[in-house]
């Protein structure tokens, strides 16, 4: 059957990740969801205000540092784009040849590239200092890339944890489609995500009012490993995470 105007509301709501999500699985998304915003605010307030969740504003800093003359703006942008998709690559190519089933990989690998981080910046800066330098965030950028490849169906991405942009346009979606006849369904699932990524981007903010430096990242990187247990545990009830 063709599919008309008045048909699309309920194709969006159709072809949602969360239509498909056993309700078993969200205490993970939401989990995961707000890891991803804690990672995101504990790094932007002790570094030079880089993004390490939001590639958007990566992209704009690296096209115009050029034309401000900011050479290491756009360089440094530019290095945390490239860290975020080594990320997405390295943990997507470790789930197909080591944990096809494995739900938990992202999470090891996320985990891991925090410890990285740790080590690498105490290395760097043995003043005790508050600040996280650069080179310990591109290896952050890099575990958030991998964490974004937590959920997969089809090979693909399908539930985007540090992509708020996009879960913020899928909530108004979905609201739409609820108003025009459909469900709360359509949106809840969404609603639900964006509100975890901004309570872990309070925690992150709470947080780095009390530690800094590594300290900051050894934190980060306990409640991530944290996240490997959790995904252990619920993995085997998410259809979405089979690549």
């Amino acid at each position: 059957m063709t599919l008309t105007t008045e048909n699309q509301p309920r194709d969006v709501a159709h072809r949602a990740p969360f239509r498909g999500m056993p309700v078993g699985a969200m205490p993970m998304v939401a989990f995961l969801s707000i890891l991803a915003g804690f990672i995101g605010a504990a790094a932007y307030t002790h570094s030079a205000g880089y993004f390490v969740t939001f590639m958007t504003g990566n992209t704009e800093r690296a096209v115009l540092g050029w034309f401000d003359n900011d050479q290491v703006l756009a360089t440094g942008a530019i290095t945390l784009l490239f860290s975020f998709g080594l990320g997405v690559f390295v943990a997507s190519m470790l789930r197909r040849r080591l944990w096809r089933r494995g739900h938990y990989g992202a999470s090891v690998v996320t985990t891991v590239a925090l410890a990285v981080a740790a080590v690498v910046d105490y290395a760097l800066d043995r003043t005790g200092g508050q600040d996280v330098g650069f080179i310990p965030i591109a290896f952050v950028a890099f575990a958030v890339g991998a964490l974004n490849t937590a959920f997969v169906k089809n090979g693909e991405t399908s539930v985007p944890l540090s992509y708020a942009t996009g879960t913020v346009v899928k909530l108004s979606q979905g609201i739409e489609s609820h108003v025009s006849g459909g469900s709360a369904r359509d949106w809840l699932g969404y609603g639900m995500q964006y509100a975890a990524f901004a309570v872990g981007a309070l925690l992150g903010g709470l947080m780095s009012m009390v530690v800094g430096g590594e300290m900051m990242l050894i934190v980060a990187t306990g409640v991530s490993a944290s996240a490997i247990l959790i995904t252990y545990m619920t993995g085997a009830r998410v259809g979405h995470t089979a690549a």
